[in-house]
């Protein structure tokens, strides 16, 4: 499920799927986004490239298209890999940086950049 925020400028996105679950925060405010693998227990973190990442708008339109016509092709479709590197926990630093939302998703999790 996809809830869009637009006053906040961020997006929710909950994926239920067994073992591949996750919950995903874009911040259009703090220009982050972050994943959370619940069979990793782990949050992934990556700065918003505006020239991969659609905006907050498109993203919206990019959903209502897939719900309406339910299997649109766009070349705007989002998918990121990750790769193992070493994780920390989150400071208040980060937190600073990164906003409420993704600290709310985030805290106690090793972090990956």
């Amino acid at each position: 499920t996809m809830t869009i925020h637009s006053e906040e400028q961020i997006v929710d996105v909950h994926v239920r799927s067994g073992v591949y679950s996750s919950d995903t925060i874009f911040d259009y405010t703090h220009g982050y986004i972050a994943t959370r693998l619940f069979s990793r227990n782990a949050c992934f973190i990556m700065k918003i490239k505006k020239e991969i990442i659609p905006d907050l708008q498109e993203i919206g339109r990019l959903a209502f298209e897939r719900e309406t016509m339910r299997d649109v092709y766009s070349p705007n479709n989002v998918w990121a890999l990750f790769q193992a590197g070493s994780s920390r926990i989150g400071h208040l630093k980060d937190w600073v940086l990164y906003g409420k939302h993704i600290e709310n998703l985030c805290t106690g999790l090793p972090l990956y950049e």
